[in-house]
């Protein structure tokens, strides 16, 4: 089920996820979860009647339930040395709803419903509006940023799975087409390497986050790819195409010397390859493909536009919550760490086994 991040709309398909076979599925924006509903990407979005109602003409082939989840209140703010002006708010407000002149207005924008008469009945006995912030803090329970940071952790913990197997299924798809793509580049026809530089370009020229809206949203008319899936291919497509030069730069570094030698003692340039160049090659490659890996675990966090639940998403879901990005962003930051370290630590042991002797 789909709603904005951060809101109490999310609040209550969290909790409802606890007792329910119910998946909360987290959007940025207010128009692609009626989106994805229309194509079947989600069962059904919880948000505002009235802005169901709003992108019922954008969106058509959506309907909206009668009856509500919960009833939601608007409430205006102001500083604590704005009282004044808070005042002034709650008697020009209090005074429409008792000439009438608000309901006409609300009736007129179509924002009127069933639930607007008890609540200005309530409103008008209480004689408040908008409040000042320290009006609105005092009946706030707080919940310390410590005992947040133990009930966020677990959700975190699962975020950086999720994160990793992304990252490592996609640079393992990234690996394998950029070495196609490199193969294409240096023995391929013509007509092979004009194709292949085009796509390198194209790749390098648009920005990932282009991209993935493209595979995501772009092709959803035709191709609904799931949320991870996209982001899989997305990843990976946009990596193979740096992964590919990395892999050509180094099979063009192997000397020409060491591949006439090969050809000479009859081997076939497919022998060439995987015997004499490709394992060369390699090791000279393992480096910056260590560094693009690094790189990947960072960018994964672009797929929660995709409705991804990755480490970056959950952590800005807890930070909304908490009202502050310390906590959040340096568990985050951990996270990440904990996760890149031991990568670049095998990669430079690596890196020591397999250095060439030198001569």
């Amino acid at each position: 089920m789909a709603t904005l991040g951060g809101t109490i709309a999310y609040e209550i398909l969290l909790g409802a996820a606890r007792e329910h076979a119910v998946v909360p599925v987290s959007y940025e924006d207010d128009t692609h979860p009626y989106t994805d509903l229309v194509v079947g990407r989600v069962d059904a979005v919880l948000l505002d009647n009235i802005i169901a109602q709003r992108l019922q003409k954008k969106v058509p082939g959506f309907v909206t339930q009668p009856d509500s989840v919960a009833t939601g209140h608007y409430v205006g703010l102001l500083a604590p040395a704005n009282t004044a002006l808070r005042d002034r708010i709650n008697e020009l407000l209090l005074a429409m709803m008792r000439d009438g002149s608000l309901e006409r207005i609300l009736r007129n924008w179509s924002i009127w419903n069933d639930d607007q008469p008890e609540l200005h009945q309530r409103l008008l006995a209480g004689g408040t509006v908008a409040v000042t912030v320290g009006d609105a803090t005092n009946n706030v329970v707080a919940m310390s940023r410590l005992d947040a940071a133990r009930r966020y952790l677990p959700s975190l913990l699962q975020a950086s799975v999720v994160t990793l197997v992304l990252s490592c299924l996609s640079m393992g798809l990234a690996v394998a087409v950029g070495v196609l793509i490199a193969i294409g580049r240096v023995y391929g026809s013509r007509v092979v390497r004009g194709a292949m530089i085009g796509y390198v370009e194209l790749i390098r020229g648009t920005p990932i986050l282009l991209q993935l809206f493209v595979l995501y949203y772009g092709l959803a008319a035709a191709i609904r790819l799931p949320a991870f899936v996209a982001a899989l291919l997305g990843l990976a497509l946009n990596y193979a195409a740096y992964e590919s030069e990395i892999y050509r730069a180094a099979l063009e570094a192997i000397s020409t010397g060491q591949l006439e030698a090969a050809r000479t003692l009859g081997l076939s340039e497919r022998q060439v390859l995987t015997l004499v160049r490709a394992p060369q090659a390699f090791r000279l490659a393992l480096a910056p493909m260590t560094n693009d890996f690094v790189a990947m675990l960072k960018d994964s966090s672009l797929v929660s536009v995709l409705t991804v639940l990755e480490l970056t998403k959950q952590t800005q879901i807890f930070a909304t919550n908490l009202g502050s990005w310390v906590i959040p962003g340096t568990m985050c930051a951990a996270l990440y760490l904990l996760m890149s370290l031991p990568l670049s630590a095998l990669a430079r042991r690596l890196e020591r086994r397999w250095k060439a002797p030198t001569l």
